[in-house]
């Protein structure tokens, strides 16, 4: 007998009534559903991959950084596996205490972790976000409606068949993590109108995806917008440490959020940097599109335009320009940053002080990859995303992420 497609309100009201029975789960049984789901993955990798080929072969005309974003592979699968052992492994936000004090009348108060409730997740063409996702949340005590794009339906369900395996072996509520059924676009307008049922909606996508969600929500969004992210070559580099940090922030893999799609370079080190760093970035591919300075490095350059400066490549293409200082630096980056990533690279601690305190970014860095900015590299052991948004927190977003603090309060006979 077929099953009947349910719609998003039935669904949200099904993910809530799991989420009263998973947020008091103990430690164990979340350990246990996630020690179940690295099983399953390991054993199911070539299932995966079959499917993962379906959605390759009826989508073959989406852009190469999407399917590189789409494609899994029995590395990738290893590694999504590798993520979810890493967050078994990390303590339970759950019930942490931040912080607790006692008032002078003896009533006592904490400050501890809780669950956020029912969160949707919007994303397109990165199936492993189901597993990342599925597995943060369930560990930090929060039900999880998914919202994939098309292209990554036959992997996504492929992986949800290990999702809904561990948490039946786990003995936790079958609807804690759920796809979302009816894939109408005016579903996800409705879905994310659902105050009385969900928490939170965080998509992750394209710009139009976030501002459509955002313009329909009556619930809180998370952005985790664009990654339009600078490295500045300042004047006090080493050399050969900004080359190799450019390059990987670019070329390491283009097609995420967190590469880099313009590096500044100051004048007073162009001379030394230019010809070298654009020989690396031709070596490996990389289109310049640069400021007419940087074109008299580089026969091959393209001449930037005003639309380059506020592009995301997320391909083998970098925006590359000469600055006359750190101030015209990080009024560049105020003007055109997405506010994800921005780095330096310089040996002057005046200089990178400067920089961490002026640019307002989720994650500012000092002679470090941009690439970096990424929820394991940072031993979260997954992440939601990156959050650019201005509020509950900013950059990537882990376990102790999905919870907030609350008051408990402890008193003997107190009144007012």
């Amino acid at each position: 007998m077929l099953h009947s497609m349910k719609d998003v309100t039935t669904q949200a009201r099904e993910a809530k009534e799991a989420w009263i029975q998973l947020r008091s789960a103990s430690t164990e049984v979340k350990n246990d559903f996630l020690r179940h789901l690295e099983s399953c993955l390991r054993g199911s990798a070539q299932q995966i991959i079959e499917a993962n080929k379906k959605d390759i072969a009826e989508h073959f005309d989406i852009t190469p950084a999407m399917r590189r974003r789409l494609e899994l592979t029995d590395a990738s699968i290893a590694a999504i596996a590798d993520g979810v052992r890493d967050i078994r492994e990390l303590p339970d936000p759950v019930g942490t205490l931040v912080r607790s004090w006692t008032r002078p009348d003896g009533l006592r108060i904490e400050r501890v972790r809780t669950p956020i409730g029912v969160i949707v997740f919007i994303f397109e063409s990165r199936p492993n976000v189901v597993v990342d996702v599925a597995a943060l949340c369930i560990k930090s005590g929060n039900a999880l409606l998914l919202r994939p794009g098309k292209e990554a339906l036959h992997s996504c369900e492929a992986l949800m068949r290990c999702v809904r395996d561990a948490l039946s072996q786990a003995g936790l509520p079958a609807m804690a993590v759920q796809l979302v059924e009816d894939r109408r676009h005016e579903a996800v307008n409705e879905l994310v109108q659902l105050e009385q049922y969900i928490d939170l909606v965080i998509p992750r996508g394209r710009e139009s995806l976030i501002k459509a969600v955002c313009d329909h929500a009556r619930v809180p969004v998370i952005k985790h917008m664009r990654g339009l992210c600078h490295a500045y070559i300042d004047a006090a580099a080493d050399i050969q440490k900004a080359i190799q940090i450019a390059v990987n922030a670019k070329t390491s893999n283009p097609a995420t959020c967190n590469s880099v799609e313009t590096i500044l370079i100051h004048q007073g080190i162009a001379d030394a940097v230019m010809p070298p760093l654009i020989s690396q970035l031709h070596a490996k591919g990389v289109e310049i599109r640069g400021c007419a300075k940087t074109c008299s490095y580089d026969r091959e350059c393209i001449p930037a335009t005003e639309q380059d400066w506020d592009t995301e490549y997320l391909d083998l293409i970098v925006s590359m320009k000469v600055v006359s200082s750190l101030d015209e630096a990080i009024e560049h980056i105020a003007k055109y940053s997405s506010g994800l990533t921005d780095s330096i690279i310089t040996e002057n601690q005046t200089a990178a002080a400067e920089f961490l305190k002026r640019v307002d970014s989720a994650t500012v860095l000092v002679n470090a990859s941009n690439r970096l900015t990424d929820g394991g590299q940072f031993g979260l052991g997954a992440e939601v995303g990156i959050s650019t948004a201005r509020i509950h927190m900013r950059g990537p977003m882990g376990l102790e992420d999905l919870t907030v603090p609350a008051y408990r309060v402890i008193g003997d006979g107190h009144i007012r």
